[in-house]
C-alpha cells in the first residue's frame, strides 16, 4: 500500500451544489480548531500536510489531487475574510497570488503591524521554492496566513507539467530561510534535488557570495568551458585533475533547465555588495537558470557543492477522513448533500447555540481514533 497522496494535476472544477457546502463546513472547522487551539495552533495545523490534508478530505475534495491544495486553501482564506477570527489571508492561485504584497498592506493595517517585514518573508518563501531549492516544480499557488499576533504561515505548490505531479510547500514562522526552512514539503521524493538551503550547503552559501563580489566576467568564461567540455572539447587551460565525472555534473544540471546568467543580477550582487546568501536571493533577476550556472561552476571549478538531497517529506495520508462526507470524484463514495447538510446543522448546533457540549467532538474523536478504513476503498482519483 502507498501511504502518501501523490498530488496528480487534476483540471475540472467543484460543482456549485459542493462548493457551497464546503463553504459552511470550511467556516465552522476553522471556528473550533481557533477556539479550542487559538489562532497559532491554527497557523501550526495549516503547516502540517497530513492536517491540512485532512481538512481537505473532510469538507470533500479530492484525496489526492492537486486540486486539494488550491481549492482548499481558497476556501478558508475567503472563510478567514467573512469571520473576525484574529487571523487572515492573502494571495492564492495563479494571477491572485501577485497580490499578495498588497493584502498583506491591508492585513497588516488590520492588525497594527509593520506590512514591509511580511511582504518580504513572502518573497523570501517565494524564492527559496523556486530558485534555492529546484526539483523540477513550478509555482503556481502562493497562501500567505498572519494572525494578529504577528504569526504566519505559508502553502505554496508547484507544478510539473511534464510527470503531471505537484508538490506542496508548508512554511511557518522560519527563524531562518537558507537552512532547512520548511515546516514540511509533500509530495514525492524524487532521486536528486538541486537543495542549497539544506544544512550541507553553508559552505556553499558562503562561496557563492564570496564569488559573486568578483563581478559575472570570469564566472561567465568558467561556464563556457564547462559548456565545451560537455559538448566533447577540452580546453587547453583546464583545471586540476580529479576523479570527476564532469559530464555526468553538468547533465545532472540541464536536467532542470538551461544554464544561463543573468549578468545584471550578478552585477547588482557586486554593486549592492550583499553579504548572506538571504540577501542574495532577493536580488532582482536572479532566477532558477542564474543559480544553476552559478553551481555548476562552483562545483566543478571550486569544489564547493550543493546538497542533492531532496528535502521532500512523506506524510502519512488520512484517507480515513474522507469519509466524513465522501469526495467529489466519488472516492471512497460519492458525497451526499443531505448527510453534508446534516453535518453542517450539527456543527451549527454544536458552534452557535450549545457551546458548552463541545466535549462531545473530543468523545467522538477518541471513538474513531483507532477506526481503519477498508484497504480496498483506496484508489486514485
Amino acid at each position: 500500500m502507498r501511504n502518501i497522496a501523490d498530488l496528480p494535476l487534476h483540471g475540472g472544477h467543484v460543482p456549485a451544489w459542493l462548493a457551497r457546502r464546503m463553504r459552511r463546513l470550511t467556516r465552522l472547522v476553522l471556528l473550533l480548531a481557533v477556539e479550542e487551539y487559538g489562532t497559532k495552533g491554527l497557523l501550526e495545523r495549516l503547516s502540517d500536510p497530513v492536517w491540512f490534508q485532512a481538512f481537505n478530505n473532510v469538507i470533500g475534495m479530492d484525496w489526492d489531487s492537486s486540486g486539494s491544495t488550491t481549492v482548499t486553501a481558497g476556501m478558508i482564506k475567503d472563510a478567514l475574510w467573512r469571520e473576525e477570527l484574529g487571523i487572515k489571508a492573502a494571495g492564492g492561485k495563479g494571477k491572485k497570488s501577485r497580490r499578495t504584497p498588497d493584502e498583506l498592506r491591508r492585513i497588516a493595517e488590520l492588525y497594527e503591524l509593520d506590512p514591509e517585514a511580511y511582504i518580504r518573508t513572502s518573497r523570501l518563501v517565494a524564492k527559496v521554492d523556486t530558485v534555492a531549492l529546484q526539483t523540477g516544480y513550478q509555482l503556481y499557488h502562493h497562501v500567505f496566513f498572519l494572525d494578529e499576533d504577528g504569526n504566519w504561515a505559508v502553502i505554496q505548490q508547484g507544478m510539473n507539467e511534464t510527470e503531471r505531479m505537484a508538490r506542496r510547500f508548508h512554511w511557518f514562522d522560519a527563524e531562518t530561510f537558507t537552512i532547512n526552512p520548511h515546516k514540511a514539503i509533500s509530495g514525492l521524493r524524487r532521486d536528486f534535488a538541486l537543495n542549497t538551503v539544506s544544512k550541507e550547503s553553508r559552505e556553499y552559501q558562503k562561496t557563492l557570495v564570496d564569488t559573486v563580489q568578483d563581478g559575472p566576467g570570469r564566472i561567465e568564461r568558467e561556464l563556457e568551458s564547462l559548456k565545451a567540455i560537455a559538448k566533447g572539447y577540452r580546453p587547453l587551460v583546464y583545471y586540476k585533475p580529479r576523479d570527476v565525472d564532469e559530464v555526468s555534473i553538468i547533465r545532472r544540471y540541464e536536467s532542470l533547465g538551461r544554464l544561463e546568467l543573468n549578468r545584471r543580477a550578478l552585477e547588482f550582487a557586486r554593486e549592492l555588495s550583499v553579504s548572506n546568501y538571504e540577501e542574495f536571493l532577493l536580488l532582482k533577476g536572479l532566477g532558477p537558470s542564474t543559480l544553476r550556472a552559478l553551481s555548476l561552476v562552483l562545483e566543478l571549478v571550486y569544489d564547493v557543492h550543493p546538497s542533492w538531497k531532496d528535502p521532500v517529506t512523506h506524510p502519512p495520508d488520512p484517507f480515513k477522513f474522507t469519509y466524513a462526507v465522501g469526495g467529489k470524484d466519488r472516492v471512497p463514495f460519492p458525497v451526499e448533500g443531505q448527510a453534508y447538510d446534516e453535518l453542517i446543522s450539527f456543527l451549527e448546533e454544536l458552534v452557535f447555540r450549545h457551546p458548552e457540549e463541545r466535549a462531545l467532538v473530543r468523545n467522538v474523536t477518541r471513538i474513531t481514533r483507532n477506526w481503519r478504513f477498508p484497504e480496498g476503498e483506496k484508489r486514485a482519483t
